[in-house]
């Protein structure tokens, strides 16, 4: 059976107890939230300025918190799998060593969005994130981060509003205190997400087109293989022939992101599912980042009757796969999935949902 998937109240409802029990006699003023996302296709695109095409999820991170003028940020997560400590303390009236990147490598994420927050100074504040977003599994948990604590911070010190730029803002962060030289599109969508819609973006000129998803016939169904891979011993061949074979992918998987945002427009969906095959085999024979998990994902999912498409979805070598299929098959769908996987996936079964934005504490 598929995961349940926490209602936004349920974890705000444990951000708040989280944030009661660190900070005794306190309740929590102000929240946030934004969402994952799950890229339907346009693979390895963003970072070479092409067309991709997300969804923002309905799993999302939830910051709460309060102002505390004049004392430490103080920043808490509640992810149970977070590296130690989950709880971390710095000042913001000294933006030297203490915002510079180090452990714990999750609060980096929270470190680069404060450095790069477009409406300083910062007052102090106190705040507990907590999340459904699974973390490693290509769905962008760290995006998702990012951007839940700028869209809290915006509620402590309001910037212009500028949503673009809020999402260049968080990207930065990523590339600067993460390491991690990401490309626009998670942060884009887990801003800019809008439910019933997939995203299609350009990346170059940045220009987002709503793509409707709403079929309440379809469902989109994200299988975790819970799998890891290193990228190491892959890229073995002549420099040349992998330069052509990428560059071919890229090429190539631009104009299947275009062509399948005009297929899901008009409810084409055997042909965006055929798309969404070509996406995967070209990630695996051109890209060569996928794995024998993830093909077997795809290949048990092309199995069975009612399902449009299936391919990897994010980085590669193991994380989730992303299916089109009719609402009516997808139990099907996952226990076919179960006899044929050798392995322990988990299923989410999902539709577009909105972007990030401030939520409000009972």
């Amino acid at each position: 059976m598929a995961s349940q998937i926490p209602s936004l109240v349920e974890l705000v409802s444990e951000a708040s107890s989280l944030y009661k029990q660190t900070f005794p006699g306190e309740t929590p003023q102000i929240a946030a939230c934004a969402p994952g996302r799950v890229n339907l296709i346009g693979e390895h695109t963003d970072y070479n300025q092409g067309y991709v095409l997300p969804m923002a999820l309905p799993l999302v991170t939830v910051v709460v918190g309060s102002p505390s003028p004049g004392d430490d940020a103080i920043i808490v997560t509640a992810t149970e799998h977070a590296d130690e400590p989950r709880r971390v303390n710095f000042s913001l009236a000294n933006k030297g060593p203490t915002l510079s990147p180090g452990a714990p490598y999750w609060a980096n994420y929270v470190k680069g969005v404060i450095h790069h927050y477009r409406a300083q100074p910062l007052p102090g504040f106190k705040a507990v994130v907590v999340s459904s977003v699974p973390l490693g599994g290509g769905l962008s948990s760290s995006a998702s981060l990012e951007v839940a604590f700028y869209t809290f911070l915006q509620q402590l010190r309001p910037d212009d509003g500028d949503k673009i730029l809020k999402a260049v803002a968080c990207q930065q962060a990523e590339h600067t205190h993460a390491g991690v030289p990401c490309g626009i599109m998670d942060q884009f969508v887990s801003v800019l997400g809008k439910e019933g819609h997939a995203l299609l973006i350009d990346c170059r000129s940045l220009e987002t087109i709503p793509v409707p998803l709403a079929d309440p016939d379809l469902v989109i169904l994200i299988t975790n293989s819970n799998v890891k891979h290193s990228l190491a011993s892959r890229f073995r061949d002549k420099l040349d022939d992998v330069i052509y074979r990428r560059a071919r992918h890229v090429i190539e998987e631009n104009h299947r992101t275009v062509k399948a945002a005009e297929f899901l427009k008009r409810g084409a969906y055997h042909e965006f599912g055929q798309l969404m095959l070509e996406s995967h085999n070209s990630l695996r024979d051109l890209y060569e980042v996928s794995c024998k998990d993830l093909d077997g994902l795809v290949s048990a999912a092309m199995e069975v009757n009612g399902v449009f498409g299936s391919r990897m979805t994010g980085g590669g070598f193991g994380g989730c796969t992303v299916t089109l299929l009719k609402a009516h098959v997808i139990d099907r769908t996952i226990q076919h999935i179960q006899e044929r996987y050798h392995g322990t996936p988990t299923f989410f079964v999902t539709t577009p949902s909105e972007g990030a934005r401030n939520l409000q504490l009972s």
